[in-house]
């Protein structure tokens, strides 16, 4: 993997990280490059609440919030920031005051890669708002000053329209960690990645595909 100067992840809710791109930002951190994690939302609409339950709608923010600074503990990042937007909400933002928040953070962190959603292709509205304002920050600043922005897409048949992801990075070298930072995410994934579901889960061989294996696609712009 390239070095980069400074990887700037954005996603709307605590936990997007987990599954396809924690691998990939446990290699950076560990390559030395600065990864800063712009969370929009604290997931508090969430409908998990652990199991066995130990949330409830009101207590769920504050431990969503230190599920995330665990997970970013064990992916070695330093630098997390919460924009406060409310969960299930971020498709309603005006995009482009988002947009201005994400400009403020690129100008300030000059990154030269950033990680969110591809828009459209993304399954959940927050996820798609999240992309396209993200999308649109990069689009309108000068073509030598943006960043590489590269995507996360998982809509049934995203690959038909926007064509098979262009990396595919192999992050076994860092799965045991990953699985670490999915598990911080206790109310999210706590049923799952425990005791036995997680050892039948790691004898899974397309379970255990999905962890190893990250793909991205290289955002093209169209000027």
């Amino acid at each position: 993997m390239e070095k980069e100067k400074h990887v700037l992840v954005i996603f709307p809710h605590p936990d997007d990280e987990a599954f396809g791109v924690s691998g990939t930002i446990l290699t950076h951190t560990k390559n030395g490059t600065p990864v800063t994690y712009i969370c929009c939302t604290l997931g508090e609409m969430g409908r998990n609440m652990g199991s066995p339950p130990f949330a409830n709608r009101e207590t769920l923010p504050a431990i969503r919030k230190k599920e995330l600074e665990h997970a970013c503990k064990v992916m070695g990042i330093k630098d997390l920031r919460l924009f406060g937007l409310r969960d299930k909400t971020v498709e309603f933002e005006d995009i482009d005051e988002l947009a201005d928040r994400f400009n403020s953070a690129i100008d300030e962190l000059q990154p030269s890669l950033i990680i969110t959603f591809y828009p459209g292709y993304s399954v959940h509205p927050d996820h798609d708002a999240c992309g396209a304002a993200v999308i649109h920050a990069v689009g309108r600043m000068p073509k030598e000053k943006r960043p590489v922005v590269h995507c996360v897409a998982f809509s049934n048949g995203c690959e038909k329209e926007i064509g098979e992801p262009d990396i595919l990075r192999d992050v076994s070298a860092v799965a045991e960690e990953k699985i670490l930072a999915i598990q911080s995410h206790r109310s999210q994934f706590g049923a799952f990645m425990q005791g036995r579901a997680l050892k039948r889960g790691m004898e899974d061989e397309q379970v255990m595909k999905r962890i190893r294996t990250e793909r991205f696609w290289t955002y093209r712009w169209p000027d």
